[in-house]
């Protein structure tokens, strides 16, 4: 019994300290990843996420058009996309500024991409890479006048490589909409009555 008893009690023992190992190495990828997206010292710059095309497109006043912006990211690099893998990793985001003619709607962001880096190379996240784009869905007002009109806002981001991560920034957009009339309704007209005097 005496050698069964510590038998078993090595077992227990080895058990628990291979469940403490296993949360070590969970709390350790979650260290390193956190690190990752902290900025590393002397990363001032960094790479840059530009707005390569932005179409004018022309939309009925009162009706709801949409706006398909179109981002590159430099080679090499990558930005967490708006839905990222953990919550303390900052998602890209596009903040539109109001104006008092055309209201803005819905903004549509792709999926994003699961990749595996070196510094978690068993987690993968949510990233983009290369090109890609958001939509935007405008309305202009009823009582807006025909013509351009500039909308601005600005790309919040975080770019990051394989290694680490650089500090968030903010990329201006500016796009513009052109404003039409509403196409003119085309009813059928009633047809006249055959007693009807001229």
């Amino acid at each position: 019994m005496g050698t069964f008893g510590r038998m078993t009690r090595w077992t227990v023992a080895t058990l628990a300290a291979l469940v403490l190992v296993a949360l070590g190495l969970a709390a350790l990828i979650k260290v390193l990843a956190v690190q990752a997206q902290e900025p590393s010292p002397g990363k001032t710059g960094g790479p840059s996420v530009s707005l390569v095309s932005a179409p004018l497109p022309a939309i009925a006043r009162g009706e709801p058009g949409n706006v398909d912006l179109r981002f590159h990211i430099a080679s090499g690099y990558h930005i967490n996309s708006n839905q990222p893998s953990e919550e303390f990793m900052i998602p890209t985001a596009l903040h539109m500024d109001a104006t008092t003619d055309i209201v803005i709607g819905k903004i549509n962001y792709p999926a994003g991409q699961d990749v595996a880096f070196e510094f978690a190379p068993d987690q993968k996240l949510s990233v983009y890479s290369g090109n890609f784009t958001v939509g935007v869905t405008v309305r202009p007002l009823h009582t807006v006048p025909p013509g351009k009109y500039a909308m601005r806002g600005s790309l919040k981001y975080q770019a990051c490589d394989n290694r680490s991560c650089y500090p968030p920034k903010q990329l201006p957009v500016e796009f513009e909409v052109r404003v039409v009339k509403a196409p003119a309704a085309h009813g059928r007209r009633p047809a006249q009555s055959p007693h009807a005097h001229t």
